[in-house]
Parts: structure tokens; sequence; C-alpha cells
């Protein structure tokens, strides 16, 4: 049950801290995608928007694909400058505005990078160095569409929801990692300790070794119980933390099946011109999310197989039973009848 449930919260908290801290935050938006500016999808997207919009306003007659090619090859060529760089980063601050609308809003409405400032400085570049045709470059709204009106509209309540719990949902997943593995301590260390039990009549064979038979043997039930108690308490706790462990690395997993599911669905969406931008920003956006689940898997798997390796032997539990396996051994219960045939 507990590997089921933190299945569950695992990727609802790193998707809500996602939400709250990343998309919500302009700078951290615009700072995730700015990189984007030398990805080769992303330029190569820009160019065709951009030569596509601009070859609507010009008629070269038996030259058009020529101009094409050449237009073409010059917006390429702006796309690894500085300035479009400047020019990105200024659309996609501005795209955030249209992100947190459309994602926060009431009316479906798509979410798309506008490339009119960068068509801007390609037409200003391209006068500056004498280029044919370049004064008749439009300056338009053209788009680059990320999440189609529809898409947009499906995930507007999620992201409501994951919005409002902030970094709750993964805080709440940390307490309750917590809780689990000391009930389970605690509670195996009450029961371990009731009498009746074999450690506790261990002790009562030590009467004969002493004077007052009575305490001894009480002496010895105290003993026996404390030391099943601890030995309990340490086992279900080790055992707790594997399960614990093993629920985090699921939720990692499931994490990790939800951004790809997402992926698919989202850019199956989006018109074919804009697919491979689309995808290298959503791959930008969800990159920290992938990084945590990774993170939380290897941990995850590094806790579990840590708390089976103490519980075997490596920990309280296991040194215990060797020092209990050491004492009931052969050679003790030889000392033993020793003492009794001595007296």
């Amino acid at each position: 049950m507990v590997p089921v449930l933190l299945a569950v919260l695992v990727p609802l908290s790193a998707l809500s801290a996602w939400v709250d801290l990343e998309i919500d935050d302009t700078n951290r938006y615009v700072a995730a995608v700015a990189p984007l500016a030398s990805d080769p999808e992303v330029r190569t997207t820009v160019a065709d928007q951009i030569t596509d919009a601009t070859m609507k306003q010009i008629d070269a007659g038996p030259l058009q694909d020529v101009v094409r090619d050449f237009l073409h090859q010059a917006v390429l060529s702006f796309t690894t400058t500085d300035a479009f760089q400047t020019a990105w980063n200024a659309i996609n601050r501005t795209a955030h505005e249209a992100v947190t609308a459309a994602l926060h809003g009431n009316a479906g409405e798509a979410v798309t990078i506008d490339l009119a400032p960068v068509t801007e400085q390609v037409k200003k570049n391209l006068e500056k160095n004498g280029v044919p045709f370049a004064d008749r470059i439009p300056v338009q709204h053209t788009q680059i569409t990320l999440i189609s009106a529809d898409r947009a509209d499906q995930l507007r309540q999620t992201f409501r929801l994951l919005r409002a719990g902030s970094v709750l949902p993964a805080v709440g997943t940390v307490v309750f990692a917590v809780l689990v593995v000391v009930v389970a301590g605690v509670t195996a260390r009450a029961r371990g300790g009731r009498p009746g039990n074999g450690h506790g009549t261990a002790g009562a064979g030590d009467t004969g070794n002493t004077g007052d038979p009575g305490h001894a043997g009480n002496a010895g039930n105290a003993g026996g119980r404390t030391s099943a108690r601890g030995t309990a308490g340490a086992e279900a706790a080790l055992a707790a933390t594997a399960l614990v462990g093993l629920g985090f690395a699921l939720g990692a997993l499931v994490l990790r099946a939800v951004l790809a599911i997402a992926r698919n669905r989202i850019l199956a969406e989006v018109p074919s011109g804009d697919t491979g931008g689309a995808a290298a920003v959503y791959d930008a956006l969800t990159g920290s999310l992938r990084t945590t689940a990774w993170t939380v898997l290897g941990a995850g798997l590094a806790v579990t197989l840590c708390a089976m390796l103490a519980r075997r032997g490596g920990g309280p539990a296991g040194a215990w039973r060797a020092r209990r396996a050491a004492g009931d051994g052969p050679g003790h219960s030889g000392s033993r009848d020793c003492r009794i045939g001595d007296d």
C-alpha cells in the first residue's frame, strides 16, 4: 500500500512544485528556454516561418525559388547572432504571458510564440547589408504554436490545482515517508517485548547461577524483552524504509511516463511545421522534471537496497542476531554444563 501511495504522491509533488516555481515564474521560464536560441530545430522552425510569411508578399517571377532559398539562408544565418538571442529572450518573455493567460484564464487560447520581433530584426539586418527584397519583408505576427487551444482547455484545470498546491504536496510526501518508518518501528517495538516470547524465557535459564533465583529470572526476562523490542523495532523500520524507497522509485517511473505521454499528445495537435520548435521548447521546460525523475529513481533504489542489506546482516538487527547466535551456540551450552558439573 505504501509504495502505491508514494507512486501517486511523488509525481504529483514534482509537477506541483514545477508549475509554481518554474512555469509561473517569468525569469525561470525565460532562463529555461534561452538556450534554445542555438537549437537547430528552433532555428530551422524560425527561418521557415519567417521565410514562408515573407514569400507571400514577394513575386519574383521565375526567380521565386532562388529568392526563397537566399532569404531562408539569410534568416538562418541571422539566428546564429547575438541579436537573435536577445530577440529570442524578448519574445519568450512575452510568450510567458500567453502561457499563464492560457493556463490560468477562462477563454481557450492556443499557447504560441510570436516571431514579429525576430522578423523585425531580420529585416533591419538584411536592409543594412543591401539584400534585395529585404524592404518587402512584412513585420507581422508570425507564430509558432506550442499548445493547441483544445489542449490548453484540457490542461487548464489541472494546472490551476497544481499551482494552488505549490510545494505543499512535496512537503507532505516527505512527512508521510518519515511517519511510515517511525510508526512501523514504534509499533513493532511495542509488540516485540510482550511477555511469553522466546527471548524472555531464555533469560530465566541463568537462575541456577545466583543466590536469588527469582530476581535473576526477572532480570533475564526484562533483558530479553528489551532486546526483543529493540530488534523488532529495528527490523520493522528497515522493512518500512525499503518500502518507502521502492515507492519513491515507482513514483519517479510514473512521473517519467506522464511526461512522455503528455509530450506525445501535445505535439500531436501542433501544426506539422511547428513540431520541431514546439518539441524543443517542451523538452527545455520539462528538463528539470526529467532530472528530478532520474534522481528520485536512483535515490529510491539505493535506499531500498541499503535497507534490505542492513536488515539481512549489516544493521542493528543483523548484528543482534549474530550475537545471539554466538551466545546460543554449542560452545555456550558447553560452558554452562561445565559450571553445573563443577558444582
